[in-house]
């Protein structure tokens, strides 16, 4: 496409906006109706095109599977509120965790149970970990960093039962068909797993920050807690807030359903696996449609719940309300999500995968094209938020170039997932950053600057790393 660098235009007048106004959505608003008025080159064809785009994200099957859970889960949470779950939970849990130390340890140490989808573990554990932070006066951009930390850079460094390995070995596998390497898909996808980075070094640094927690002025506590301490207007919600305080503390109203959902997704996610051809357990875990086996665990969670609860004489009246309050506290997240699909739907029709495939060229050193792919593929992320998007673009892109100029094709892969990760973790886009900042009350552009100043560090490690490591094995 001639005019292919416009595509850039919509994603910086978010981020621009985003920065001013301290607010993403009014930015990704401008963006999407920008895009669409640059496709159509017609103001009310423009606007026409804006409403198609976000009709063609909520026709898409995974996009509502996402919404779908985004909605019963929060619903969920809100139910476990109102029945004294949290509050239970959150202070036996208090007995037990005294300090940022303690809490931040909790975080990693719920891995186990959470390690399958992103979005099912920050919505798992958020809940908890926010009403802890709040009772024990902790910095939330800490506690929230280390759950988005915890969670994305441990998930995509896992070979096995996690919602992205199929996603990821089938991306590999497209993109070496008709190069005759002398590896299988998975093969590459194990191997890059060592040099992703990115993920690596974030994961040591989450790790080193969960133990050294003596200085505060680098987290700029002053700040943080005032802004934990303002929530937003101090009549919002001053009613349900209340009602929840007086609630009598239940821990098994929250135990029940958490750990339900838990054994259903595994046990869901096995039987799917086994019914596409899977041999093994692991095979089984990868081979799962992840987003619809979430969706259906916590449905299925929902209607054991609800007579969980009635047996336990909780009135049905407050449970229906709680359901649908906390549904709707998920709402905020659901619409960013919404206009952020439907903005790459506007780029890509402006031709930004053409934009970026243009700018490398062929031209590359072998030692460099990893670092380049890596640098490129962060910058791409931070803008589209997406993992999965950055991937599904710079797979193809990166494996050709590696297999034309002689580069390391399992260090190019690493660099494409790695670049995927940076911009998940980093961006104000990104559908963690969003949820972790929704359940834990957080300012998103905030809560996103706090990010990218530690995400900065662990990318130029990786850049460095790259660039050494290119050296060493091409």
């Amino acid at each position: 496409m001639e005019h292919a660098w416009l595509s850039l235009i919509p994603f910086v007048i978010v981020i621009l906006m985003s920065i001013w106004i301290k607010n993403i959505l009014p930015g990704l608003i401008l963006g999407l109706l920008v895009g669409s008025f640059i496709v159509t080159s017609h103001i009310v064809e423009g606007a026409s095109q804006t409403v198609t785009y976000i009709v063609t994200t909520l026709s898409d099957e995974t996009n509502m599977k996402i919404i779908g859970f985004l909605y019963l889960f929060g619903g969920l949470v809100g139910m476990m509120n109102i029945s004294g779950g949290i509050k239970g939970f959150s202070e036996w849990m208090g007995t037990k965790i005294r300090t940022e130390r303690g809490l931040l340890g909790f975080i990693w140490l719920t891995l186990p149970f959470t390690f399958m989808m992103p979005m099912f573990r920050i919505m798992m554990i958020g809940p908890v970990v926010k009403s802890l932070a709040k009772k024990m006066n902790l910095p939330k951009h800490k506690v929230g960093l280390t759950m988005d930390i915890s969670t994305e850079s441990v998930i995509v460094l896992l070979p096995v039962a996690t919602a992205f390995v199929g996603f990821m070995v089938s991306l590999v596998k497209g993109s070496i068909r008709g190069l005759h390497i002398d590896m299988s898909p998975y093969q590459i996808f194990l191997l890059s797993i060592l040099f992703d980075f990115f993920a690596i070094a974030m994961l040591v640094i989450g790790i080193i920050q969960t133990f050294w927690t003596k200085k505060p002025k680098d987290f700029n506590i002053k700040k943080e807690q005032e802004l934990l301490e303002n929530d937003g207007n101090k009549y919002h919600r001053v009613g349900i807030k209340k009602e929840l305080t007086l609630v009598k503390a239940q821990p098994w109203n929250l135990i029940f359903p958490v750990f339900l959902l838990l054994g259903l997704s595994l046990l869901l996610l096995w039987k799917d696996g086994t019914e596409k051809g899977a041999d093994t357990i692991f095979d089984a875990f990868s081979k799962a449609d992840a987003t619809f086996v979430m969706l259906l665990a916590v449905f299925i969670t929902l209607v054991f719940s609800f007579i969980f609860y009635i047996m336990r004489r909780q009135p049905l009246h407050e449970l229906l309300y709680h359901f649908y309050d906390g549904g709707n506290q998920m709402m905020e997240a659901i619409s960013l999500l919404v206009l952020i699909w439907s903005l790459t739907l506007s780029a890509e029709d402006l031709g930004f995968s053409t934009f970026i495939s243009s700018t490398l060229g062929s031209f590359l050193p072998a030692f460099i094209t990893p670092a380049i792919i890596f640098l490129l593929g962060s910058v791409t992320g931070y803008f589209i938020g997406s993992s999965w998007g950055t991937w599904g673009l710079f797979m193809p892109l990166g494996i050709s170039l590696a297999a034309s100029t002689g580069a390391s094709i399992p260090l190019t892969v690493g660099a494409v997932f790695a670049s995927g990760a940076f911009g998940a973790l980093s961006s104000p886009l990104g559908d963690t950053t969003i949820t972790t900042a929704s359940i834990l009350d957080l300012p998103l552009v905030d809560y996103s600057r706090y990010k990218l100043k530690i995400s900065a560090i662990g990318g130029i490690i990786a850049l460095i790393l790259y660039l050494v490591s290119g050296v060493f094995l091409t």
